[in-house]
């Protein structure tokens, strides 16, 4: 991927190269790279929780990053059959774009790997993408899932590397997630952007330690917008925002400015009529006639 396409000084660009070479080297969980021609698009592969009816099950998808990454959420895509998830459609997590409010910038895409994986036996509870299968479907799933082939990666089974005995701390993070993480509804708030997604649909922040990735269940009180030394790029937005708000409120105002101009002006005139009117009916004097004599009275 030649990183000189992009600009070196964009926060989302140095980030995502650095979570690139982190993640360069699969493990027997995940596996995830950003597309040789957009750093923004990644393909992921992951391997279905052990102990659930996804176990052993390969399944590969794709991670669409935002240009705000990673002040805002990815979204997670799925392309391989699994009966827990649509297929080719954003789907409805706490760590997926449907819900900036629970997002926080110090996760990373090795975060949204394991949450992924702990939300595999999780209840769909009708969010957006979610699916029920029983779970007799989803075990012919899963057996099928070894099969499937990405027409830009390949075989997807040959992407995650077997099973070593060093796995025992990433499967205990997986099963925190699984026990911990929830789907949900999308707030009211982002109609608008469901229905932006709907239509997407149609066609279609890595910590320095691991103690640092904290589970995605985070309520939108405790959520912290200016998290990982991001508060210059977010000053910057609040910055828009507040001129924006300056716009609307001065419009107004200027509305109100031409009324009062306008009436102004048509009283001043209103007054001079009467003024005259007054003139010529009490004293005889016309106004007009006097002016124009005045004229005739200059002219050589």
């Amino acid at each position: 991927m030649a990183a000189a396409r992009y600009n070196s000084r964009s926060p989302a660009v140095k980030r995502l190269l650095r979570e690139a070479a982190e993640l360069h080297e699969p493990t027997y969980n995940y596996y995830a790279q950003p597309l040789e021609e957009n750093l923004f698009e990644w393909h992921f592969t992951i391997r279905g929780p052990e102990d659930t009816v996804f176990e052993n099950g390969i399944y590969h998808g794709r991670i669409v990053l935002p240009p705000e990454y990673p002040m805002k959420p990815p979204n997670v895509i799925f392309m391989t059959p699994n009966g827990r998830f649509e297929l080719h459609k954003k789907i409805c997590l706490s760590i997926s774009g449907y819900h900036p409010e629970t997002w926080r910038p110090s996760w990373s895409i090795r975060t949204a790997l394991l949450a992924m994986i702990g939300f595999m036996p999780t209840h769909g509870n009708g969010a957006i993408g979610s699916l029920d299968y029983t779970d007799q479907e989803r075990s012919v799933l899963t057996k099928r899932s070894v099969d499937f082939k990405c027409k830009t990666c390949g075989a997807t089974k040959d992407l995650l590397l077997d099973k070593s005995d060093d796995q025992g701390e990433e499967q205990e993070e997986i099963k925190k997630y699984s026990s911990q993480l929830t789907t949900s509804k999308p707030s009211g708030n982002d109609s608008s952007e469901q229905a932006t997604d709907k239509n997407d649909n149609e066609t279609a922040a890595s910590p320095d330690e691991e103690s640092s990735e904290a589970l995605p269940v985070a309520t939108p009180e405790e959520t912290n917008p200016l998290a990982d030394g991001k508060i210059e790029e977010n000053a910057e937005e609040d910055v828009e925002v507040v001129e924006e708000d300056v716009v609307e409120i001065s419009r107004p105002r200027r509305e109100n400015d031409f009324a009062s101009f306008f009436l102004m002006w048509f009283l001043i005139l209103a007054i001079s009529f009467i003024i005259y009117r007054r003139l010529n009916k009490s004293y005889g004097i016309d106004l007009v006639q006097l002016a124009d004599q005045y004229l005739t009275s200059l002219m050589p």
